[in-house]
């Protein structure tokens, strides 16, 4: 018997980049600062709660848009940082994971020919997603200059066609370690204004932002948030990448269209997890202290790195740094991250695998992204290794 052929929905989709360095890392014993993960625990309260969600016996389907109680929560949140009031109800909308809420927003979104402008390097499922829902992407590579990257709004504006339906952002940005200001969040609202353009925001790392800066929120700014599906992660807030939850928030209009597809690829997530959420959220001191905690690492890192043969690039936000090696290496970034892993045991990853391929060449920068999500001798130990090179 023979099984019949597939013709695939994803043709130039391999494993990916972060499974590989991952399992080269395995192998030969490396620190594992290429994935971005924490290798510490979440704050044991958490737990507590969601052990107490789940002897008391919240353990069958929640509403189909999210525990009302995690709701509110995310609703009040949103509303004390942010100024921006979603209805509960109607405007927040409980996801299995981030990486589910953005697939959902374009596939609810975009239809067959639509273009959807991506700023690269970008997060590795927006093409794929914007390519299953029959979309175009439409690229536009960020501005590389002596105080790091930046979006190129002119460029932006001149990506627009009459096919344009959204535009993806992500800010705090993986993997550069940028941020948007709300300059740039005044650009885009010029460029949307009087369209019918969509925005999709992607703030998984909204709580890590540094030296003092303000999160850039899309929820901000009345335009913007008018046409935006604004997404968060739960695992990125609170050190629990593995429980996969997150959310979208969006005017009503456009949160009906995204619950038509949610309830039909995921239904519904976790629910004591959910519940356990909604009471760690009563207390706001672990996510208002986020950037605190992470700027420290991120100090302890750059300072270690200072000391090597590597160029630091900012880090204004994330857990990411990026880093030249021109003075040590020639090599393609590829090839560069697998050498750092089987011969220094440091696994790092590769830039030029947030981009698409452009006529059969990925962008090549010299530039490799370490995560400082560690524990600090995890980061330590990096760094002596790193040194020696």
């Amino acid at each position: 018997m023979t099984t019949p052929a597939l013709e695939s929905r994803l043709p130039f989709v391999g494993t990916t980049v972060f499974t590989l360095m991952s399992a080269l890392a395995v192998e030969h014993g490396a620190v594992n600062l290429g994935q971005g993960f924490p290798d510490f625990g979440c704050d044991p309260r958490l737990l507590d709660h969601v052990n107490d969600a789940m002897r008391a016996g919240l353990n069958q389907y929640p509403p189909m848009a999210g525990a009302p109680q995690l709701r509110e929560a995310i609703a009040a949140k949103i509303g004390r940082l942010y100024g921006r009031a979603y209805d509960a109800a109607s405007e927040i909308t409980v996801t299995a994971g981030a990486t589910q809420a953005l697939t959902t927003a374009i596939l609810c979104a975009v239809h067959p020919g639509d273009e959807v402008i991506v700023i690269e390097p970008a997060y590795d499922s927006y093409a794929p997603a914007i390519t299953l829902a029959g979309g175009v992407v439409v690229p536009v590579a960020m501005r590389l200059g002596e105080l790091g990257y930046s979006v190129p709004w002119d460029q932006v504006a001149a990506a627009v066609t009459p096919r344009t339906r959204m535009i993806m952002l992500n800010t705090p940005h993986n993997p550069t370690g940028s941020i948007l200001r709300a300059a740039d969040l005044e650009a885009l609202a010029g460029i949307v204004a009087g369209t019918d353009l969509l925005v999709l925001s992607d703030e998984v790392y909204e709580h890590m932002v540094y030296d003092g800066q303000e999160h850039a929120s899309v929820s901000r700014h009345p335009v913007l948030a008018e046409r935006a599906f604004v997404v968060s992660s739960f695992g990125k807030t609170y050190h629990v990448t593995g429980w996969k939850i997150g959310y979208v928030a969006a005017p009503s209009a456009l949160t009906a269209e995204f619950r038509k597809v949610h309830q039909y690829n995921v239904f519904s997530v976790n629910t004591p997890m959910q519940h356990g959420l909604a009471a760690h959220m009563a207390d706001p001191e672990p996510y208002l202290a986020l950037p605190a905690f992470y700027q420290r690492k991120r100090d302890l890192f750059r300072a270690g790195l200072a000391a090597t043969r590597f160029t630091l690039l900012p880090s204004d936000g994330t857990y990411f740094q990026c880093v030249r090696y021109d003075a040590i290496s020639s090599q393609t970034e590829s090839d560069f991250a697998q050498w750092l892993t089987r011969e220094i045991k440091v696994a790092a990853i590769p830039v030029s695998a947030f981009y698409g391929e452009t006529a059969g060449q990925a962008r090549e920068s010299g530039i490799v992204r370490f995560c400082f999500a560690k524990k600090d001798e995890t980061l330590q130990t990096a760094l002596e290794r790193l040194a020696r090179i």
